[in-house]
């Protein structure tokens, strides 16, 4: 993985998979600011932003609409899902109420919103995914174990047929709950931008190990880019 030093950069962090490591300081002010830039230099009128849920995300978005105001036409951005648990989209557990308060709530109208539905099935989100053209920025995070999105370590759709870009997960070490979907690899790989945000110490187990080349679902990821915004915390004091 490849180091590189940006402004608000603190250290490089250790070689990995295919990527980019950027140790920051302020993680949500670092992903307000790729968001942005990615935004400005987008080849094509619309912008598509794939989100994710946790509590770095929230941060995250939260950034990201306090900021942003002047920066991001918001009717221009299509809003997709990188993940979701089959719970009520009212539920506390639900990533898409956490991005509506986050960010939606907050940005005011965007140009499309298409959170997932586990009613509806993969398939149904599928033909969400399939009329975009391009995802700009997909974001992911990471969890204690190497999760990302909602592929989880020994579940059985960390490998799928080719073509299929949604599916259903469960997580089979029991350390998540909820039945979820989930985009796949091949759906996450279409992104011209995969932003990671990783923070917090209990991240540097799963950071150290992704860094080094283990094989952890977070470390599966080969967008045509792929950067990591790590803080010191998970980073480690050596960076990795």
């Amino acid at each position: 993985m490849a180091r590189t030093r940006l402004p608000g950069v603190v250290s490089p962090a250790g070689t990995g998979p295919t990527g980019t490591i950027e140790v920051v300081e302020d993680v949500p002010a670092a992903f307000a600011a790729t968001v942005v830039e990615a935004y400005r230099v987008r080849p094509a009128p619309r912008f598509t932003l794939v989100l994710s849920g946790g509590a770095v995300a929230r941060r995250c978005y939260e950034h990201l609409a306090a900021v942003a105001a002047h920066d991001i036409d918001w009717s221009t951005v299509d809003v997709l899902m990188g993940d979701e648990r089959c719970v009520a989209a009212d539920d506390p557990d639900a990533n898409q109420r956490l991005v509506r308060e986050a960010l939606l709530d907050r940005v005011g109208t965007v140009g499309s919103f298409h959170p997932m539905s586990c009613e509806d099935g993969p398939a149904a989100y599928q033909r969400v995914v399939e009329a975009v053209d391009v995802l700009d920025v997909v974001h992911l995070g990471m969890g204690p174990d190497g999760h990302t999105a909602s592929l989880f370590p020994g579940s059985d759709v960390l490998t799928t047929a080719p073509g299929t870009l949604v599916v259903r997960s469960t997580d089979p070490n029991g350390d998540n709950p909820h039945p979820r979907m989930s985009l796949t690899y091949e759906a996450i790989d279409r992104a011209r931008l995969v932003v990671f945000t990783v923070s917090g110490a209990s991240k540097h187990a799963a950071f150290s190990a992704v860094s080094r080349g283990e094989d952890l679902p977070a470390g599966r990821v080969r967008a045509r880019r792929v950067l990591w915004l790590v803080d010191e915390e998970a980073a480690g004091p050596d960076g990795a």
